[in-house]
């Protein structure tokens, strides 16, 4: 029997969307107020949700608190009150979006759990604006 937990989580970060090798006109044109040369920051939430079968013991997916303390470490910590650019290694050459975040939370995660789970990674960047990884 499969059963899908999720967790949620949240964290404040800074980032600046731009193309080291374009001109602040063409970041500009493609990123708009995102590619601010001084920064611009978001509060982001994240579910993070785990499918896999529910063991016959203990009644879990995955124990919970196991979940929360890996996402505390791995991603509330490393990119919680920094400016992702400059301060979270993954992104020193790569764009911060909220697509490549996601894919970093994701790969980050991925490789603390058992390989039978499934792992999928929300990220809103705004009530608006969220995108959903699943590794593929």
């Amino acid at each position: 029997m499969k059963a899908t937990v999720h967790r949620k989580a949240h964290f404040n970060a800074a980032h600046r969307l731009f193309i080291k090798e374009w001109t602040d006109e063409k970041n500009f044109e493609v990123f708009g107020k995102c590619s601010n040369p001084h920064y611009h920051g978001h509060n982001y939430d994240l579910t993070v949700s785990v499918c896999g079968d529910v063991d016959p013991k203990t009644g879990f997916v995955i124990n919970l608190k196991r979940l929360k303390d890996v996402i505390y470490e791995d991603v509330e910590l490393p990119f919680d009150h920094k400016n992702l650019n400059i301060e979270v290694p993954e992104f020193k050459d790569r764009n911060p979006t909220a697509e490549n975040i996601a894919i970093v939370i994701w790969n980050k995660l991925r490789e603390k759990l058992r390989d039978d789970l499934e792992l999928t990674v929300t990220l809103y960047e705004s009530q608006r604006n969220f995108v959903t990884y699943r590794g593929e």
